[in-house]
C-alpha cells in the first residue's frame, strides 16, 4: 500500500518452496494507492491441498524486516497487538483478504505480503518473501 505511487516498493508475490506442488499464493496487485482516511483492502489468493491451512500477513517498511501481523486458519486467528483494530483478514477457501479499516495513514505505507504453511503431515512448507 502506498499512499503516493512509490516504484521502491513493488514485490507483493510470495515465492514457495517445495512442500506441494499444489500450494501456492498469489497477490495480483502489485502498487496500491489510496488517499487519507481510505478503507483499503490488499487481495491474496491462494491454492492447497491441505484442508486447514494457515495465512500470514507480514508488513514491511522502508529496508526493515517483514513484521507479523496476524494469521488465519479455519475460523480463528491471532493477530499482533499494534495491528489489532485496524487491521483484519477473512479466510475463505480461496483468499484470505486484508484489510485495513478506517483512516488509513501516511504511516501504513509499506508492501505488505500474504504467506501459507499447510497444516497436514506435519511437514512445513518454507517461503521467502
Amino acid at each position: 500500500l502506498n499512499m503516493v505511487p512509490d516504484t521502491t516498493h513493488t514485490p507483493t508475490h510470495v515465492t514457495f518452496r517445495r512442500c506441494n506442488s499444489q500450494d501456492k499464493v498469489d497477490q495480483h496487485t502489485r502498487i496500491q494507492s489510496a488517499f487519507e482516511g481510505d478503507t483499503v483492502t490488499i487481495d491474496c489468493t491462494y491454492q492447497t491441498a491441505y484442508p486447514s491451512p494457515t495465512l500470514f500477513w507480514y508488513q514491511q517498511k522502508d529496508n526493515g524486516n517483514p513484521k507479523h501481523m496476524l494469521n488465519k486458519f479455519s475460523k480463528s486467528g491471532n493477530s499482533e497487538e499494534e495491528f489489532k483494530g485496524r487491521f483484519h483478514a477473512n479466510l475463505n477457501k480461496t483468499a484470505v483478504p486484508l484489510t485495513i479499516q478506517d483512516d488509513v495513514c501516511v504511516s501504513d505505507s509499506a508492501v505488505y505480503y500474504c504467506a501459507l504453511k499447510p497444516t497436514g503431515g506435519g511437514t512445513q512448507c518454507s517461503y521467502r518473501v
